[in-house]
């Protein structure tokens, strides 16, 4: 990455959550039969399928019992003082009537990515963006179904969802002052819609931002390493908690909750790798979670990484 961006070659790169098996691809050696990507608007293949089937899904979670068992191991693991939030995640086996490629054609998501054989990422969350040497960063922690009454009001007065929220913005500024100066918070607790294909959903995010040095684009390699795996899908303190998800989760998360982006040859956009579908031996897996802290509800949480397994209409 620090090479090629140093040289001025645009390039696709995609992270895993562990970092075992990183991609990078230059953009003009990319086979749209084999991966398309679409980023804010930018993409190497059709945007939009011609004609849009409409979405069956069926989900089958895990029994809450088990679910329970994970999140009464996480608050053990608070209560000693070890973590004070965790991105818990579940692998759910799903039916769906759309091949991954056409989910990613039918999707509608700030980030998407499709890998022939491998996974869909249809993801609403910027990782990192890097623009005329500024960093900014856009943690979004905070989920609550949008036909509720007041639901705005309930996500953004609710003292659970606030403390992980303000625990998640002081983890990413925290990252970002790693590898730039002058952080500020420059939005906090702002609400985003996402429509799928179920209902609709409301999200809280924050922005953060920093100034790099005058030389990142010889460093956006080592910028990027330096900040991961991203916060908001891992937690705080980060070495720690990332100890208890191994544990805890006792899989690999490979590129579900990664990082993909595009180096233009001065700027970058990048966004989490969550709204993922993999495919498995025995069929599709949707990938799910959420954050747990010490006020969390283990069914409010359970419901939630249910809620998230959906696909977002055009």
């Amino acid at each position: 990455m620090n090479e090629w961006a140093k040289a001025g070659i645009p390039f696709l790169f995609i992270i895993d959550f562990e970092q075992k098996r990183p991609l990078i691809f230059r953009l003009d050696e990319i086979d749209p039969d084999k991966l398309l990507y679409f980023l804010n608007g930018v993409t190497n293949g059709e945007v939009k399928a011609s004609g849009s089937k409409r979405v069956e899904l069926v989900k089958y979670p895990e029994h809450y019992e088990e679910y329970l068992g994970k999140i009464n191991k996480i608050k053990d693991e608070i209560a000693y003082g070890n973590s004070y939030l965790l991105n818990l995640t579940c692998a759910t086996p799903i039916d769906l009537n759309l091949s991954l490629r056409e989910v990613f054609l039918q999707s509608n998501a700030r980030y998407k990515l499709w890998i022939d054989g491998q996974f869909v990422c249809f993801s609403p969350e910027i990782f990192v963006t890097i623009k005329e040497g500024m960093i900014r960063s856009y943690p979004m922690k905070g989920t609550i179904d949008a036909s509720l009454p007041d639901a705005e009001a309930i996500i953004l007065n609710d003292p659970k969802e606030t403390a992980e929220h303000y625990t998640i913005v002081d983890l990413i500024r925290n990252d970002l002052n790693r590898v730039s100066n002058r952080v500020r918070v420059s939005r906090f607790r702002y609400v985003e819609t996402i429509a799928t294909h179920e209902k609709t959903l409301l999200q809280v995010s924050s922005e953060i931002c920093g100034e790099l040095n005058s030389d990142y684009v010889s460093h956006i390699g080592d910028i990027i390493y330096a900040l991961l795996p991203a916060g908001s899908v891992s937690g705080a303190p980060k070495k720690k908690t990332l100890e208890i998800i191994a544990a805890t989760e006792n899989r690999d998360r490979g590129y579900y909750t990664g990082v993909f982006g595009i180096f233009d040859g001065r700027n970058l956009d990048s966004g989490v790798i969550i709204r993922f579908i993999e495919e498995s031996d025995s069929g599709y897996i949707y990938r799910s979670g959420g954050g747990i802290t010490a006020f969390s509800d283990p069914l409010s949480e359970y419901n939630e990484m249910i809620d998230k397994v959906y696909v977002p209409q055009t």
